[in-house]
This record gives C-alpha cells, sequence and structure tokens, in this order.
C-alpha cells in the first residue's frame, strides 16, 4: 500500500525506489517468519511435543486455508499486473499463512489419530525453505515477470 501511494503522489520514478524498499521489507519478513518456524520446529521436535488442541484454534487454521489461498491468489495476478515485488513478497507470506495453517490441522488430525506428536515439526522445516527460496527473490529483487 506505501508503495502505491508514493506512486500515485510522487509518480513513478519515486515508486521504484519505494518498491525496493517495501521488496526488501517483504523479504526481510520473510527470512524472520523463516527463522521463527524453524526455532519453533526445532523446539517442539527436541522437546517431543506437539502442539494442544483447542477448538477455536482449529476452526481457524481451517478457516485460513482457503482464505489465505485466496488472498494470495489475488494479491499474485496484482503483483503480475503491476510488476510488484513487494506485493508478491506480500502474497507469499499470506500463503505461507496458508499452508501453516494447513499444517495445523494436519498436526492436530495426525497427533489425535496416530499421536504422532512430531509431524508438526516436521511439516513446519518443510516450508522453511520455501520461505527462504522467497524472501531471497524479494531482497535480491527478482523481476516480477516470474510471478506464480
Amino acid at each position: 500500500m506505501w508503495r502505491l501511494s508514493v506512486e500515485l503522489r510522487l509518480g513513478h520514478t519515486f515508486s521504484e525506489r519505494a518498491e525496493r524498499i517495501a521488496s526488501r521489507s517483504g523479504g526481510a519478513l520473510l527470512f524472520l517468519l523463516a527463522a521463527y518456524v524453524m526455532v519453533a520446529a526445532v523446539w517442539h521436535l527436541w522437546t517431543g511435543t506437539g502442539e494442544e488442541f483447542s477448538w477455536p484454534g482449529f476452526i481457524v487454521a481451517l478457516v485460513a486455508i482457503p482464505t489465505m489461498r485466496w488472498l494470495a491468489h489475488r494479491k499474485i495476478v496484482i503483483a503480475e499486473k503491476i510488476g510488484s515485488r513487494a506485493l508478491r513478497a506480500d502474497a507469499i507470506e499470506a500463503a505461507t499463512c496458508g499452508c501453516l495453517s494447513f499444517v495445523v490441522v494436519a498436526t492436530l488430525a495426525a497427533q489425535g489419530l496416530f499421536s504422532a506428536w512430531w509431524i508438526g515439526g516436521v511439516g513446519s522445516l518443510a516450508i522453511v525453505w520455501f520461505l527462504v527460496q522467497e524472501g531471497q527473490e524479494a531482497w535480491l529483487g527478482d523481476e516480477c515477470g516470474s510471478c506464480r
């Protein structure tokens, strides 16, 4: 939003600088999210603990899966149209929220059915690679022509 407001007020030349700043901010947030997910996953695996079940948390995670997927898709479509790496990074953060929600739902189901406390940590670690890759793309400023 900040990048777009700069473009509206000051024109295209200034928006490219704002785009770089916003894209790097998005990349940094993806790196921080990757670090948090990794630390939390390793902690759960190290301590041998899974997630605690709560119906409100389960319902929120279940609703977040399609909601975040839809939101991420719409943001990627717009990012492609306007060529915004920053909006793409924001879309990836929304997609990651949906993926992590899926991990929560799958973890709670596996824990309940199979007593597989470790599955949440393993699933979360698989997402870290994706976060780092997308964070690097946003940080380095790869062109949004590669938006998926």
